[in-house]
């Protein structure tokens, strides 16, 4: 063996070793806490590159490849071929023709046509996240995704709302989710999703709305005790007036002295003639009246603040690690978050670094959205779906469908949330739906009206899969042993090992 040959052996022996150890609960915790649950996919990339590699290459979230099947699935999708700009202005334009129809049954109808179209448009939104969720190698900025989607919660059913959740998700929140805080919560605000869900539209000088102002504070960036005042919620309102949604670009006739404070993109708009340009004080600090710049600059002050560092440290713990997460462990994470300027990557590097997540049990209640997914990559693995909508249905059934929180607190991070009776008897349910293959979801969505049953397929092989093996099996209790021995078939041994404590705490 030369010289040359001898390095590169020793250089690739760790590799070698690191392929060859087996995975321990710590590990297996660990990657269902940082994505939504393993698949084959993600366990040998794990034991190839080793936690430190594979931690810093999900920091870094730059492959947003999904499996060619699900690529040209989610590439059909109205909501991903059509600029958000051009679904304004069919909208805007639809609506015109509909006011001016006649009253009658025409009308009306064309009306539930119109709805009808933009729950297609939420739906596909709706698919295309869960999608990615199931399929998305990067499956840290996935859950993350889901994550800050519920913190910036726009409620899809609530008029126009639901033409803009698809650029919400895929321009807004996904680019940002593992970026400076400030950035995202700046990309929020200026969202279309955001300024007609909490009605910052109709925030002008003179008529004042302070909806968006108080959930910018209290919900996005401080916390209900971050130390505001009332008067700092009006202060805020007053910062944020001319700010809203134009769905054309058409220029606005604004007198000389303000056209340079005009801006406007991607359905954004920031009118001057609506904004109240009087100094501010926010928080004891004084903002200067000079238009779109106190937006930015109340925005940064919010977020360098110690209580949104507190805020969203304890908010990604408790989504990731448990209901409980040690002082010391939310100390250090607020410590990065302000050493950083809300660098989330350096937050969750504090996070899935930290000797506290090793101690911590696995006793997290699963909330039904990571219930769906985790079944989904542990039953399918890899096998590409036809048909995502009987997913979204089990999310509707189980109360935590996407855009679905009418109030803008979001869903619920707390386990416990989601324990009672009647939600583990329909996780049950979905349970043996799953169990049993789910044909229908490898099947196009039948057509109002048809009977034709999905095809016939046989359930997954769990009790014989080697990732149920690796990832579930070793560290099941003996009363789940003794139910899955009971099982009379394998949709029943499915169905339990689904249903087991095991499989839904993380």
């Amino acid at each position: 063996m030369t010289r040359r040959h001898l390095i590169v052996a020793l250089a690739l022996f760790p590799m070698a070793c690191a392929q060859a150890a087996p995975l321990g609960r710590d590990d297996i915790t660990w990657l269902a806490r940082l994505g939504f649950g393993a698949d084959s996919q993600m366990l040998e990339t794990y034991q190839r590159e080793g936690r430190e590699a594979f931690l810093e290459e999900q920091l870094q979230g730059r492959d947003t490849s999904l499996p060619p099947a699900i690529d040209a699935f989610v590439s059909s999708l109205t909501i991903t071929k059509t600029p958000v700009q051009e679904l304004a202005l069919q909208f805007r334009d639809a609506q015109q023709v509909i006011r001016a129809m006649p009253d009658g049954p025409a009308q009306v109808q064309a009306r539930k046509d119109q709805r009808q179209r933009g729950q297609v448009l939420e739906q596909e939104t709706q698919a295309t996240i869960m999608l990615r969720e199931i399929y998305g190698r990067d499956q840290l900025r996935e859950q993350l995704t889901w994550f800050w989607l519920n913190h910036f919660s726009v409620f899809g059913d609530k008029a126009r709302v639901r033409l803009f959740v698809g650029d919400y998700a895929d321009r807004v929140i996904r680019p940002q989710a593992l970026g400076k805080f400030r950035d995202l919560v700046m990309a929020s605000l200026t969202s279309p999703a955001m300024l007609d869900y909490l009605d910052n539209s109709k925030n002008a000088k003179g008529h004042v709305n302070e909806n968006y102002a108080r959930e910018l504070m209290e919900l996005h960036t401080l916390g209900v005790d971050g130390g505001y005042t009332q008067a700092d919620v009006q202060q805020m309102a007053l910062v944020l007036t001319g700010v809203g949604v134009k769905l054309d670009d058409t220029a606005r006739k604004l007198p000389p002295k303000l056209l340079p404070y005009y801006r406007y993109e991607n359905l954004f708009e920031f009118n001057p003639a609506r904004h109240d340009f009087s100094d501010k004080v926010l928080m004891g600090r004084p903002i200067k009246g000079s238009g779109f710049d106190e937006i930015e600059h109340a925005v940064t002050q919010l977020t360098r603040t110690p209580a949104c560092a507190k805020f969203i440290a304890r908010k990604i713990a408790v989504y990731f690690a448990g209901d409980n997460p040690p002082p010391a462990l939310l100390n250090r994470m607020a410590e990065t978050f302000l050493r950083t300027d809300g660098d989330i990557a350096q937050v969750m590097r504090t996070l899935f670094t930290a000797p506290e997540l090793s101690a911590m049990p696995p006793v997290k209640f699963k909330d039904p959205n990571r219930f769906i997914v985790s079944a989904m990559r542990l039953t399918l693995d890899g096998k590409p779906v036809v048909n995502p909508m009987p997913m979204l249905r089990w999310a509707q059934q189980m109360a935590q469908p996407t855009f679905g929180r009418l109030t803008p607190d979001g869903w619920s991070l707390d386990g416990g949330a989601w324990s009672s009776s009647g939600q583990l008897s329909r996780r049950f349910e979905i349970a043996r739906a799953i169990g049993s293959g789910a044909p229908q979801l490898f099947a196009p969505e039948p057509l109002p009206g048809d009977k034709t049953p999905p095809p016939r397929l046989p359930p997954p092989d769990l009790k014989n899969s080697p990732l149920v093996a690796a990832t579930l099996m070793p560290w099941l209790s003996e009363s789940t042993k003794a139910a899955l021995a009971q099982a009379k078939s394998p949709v029943e041994w499915n169905t339990f090992v689904l249903s087991s404590p095991e499989f839904n705490q993380r």
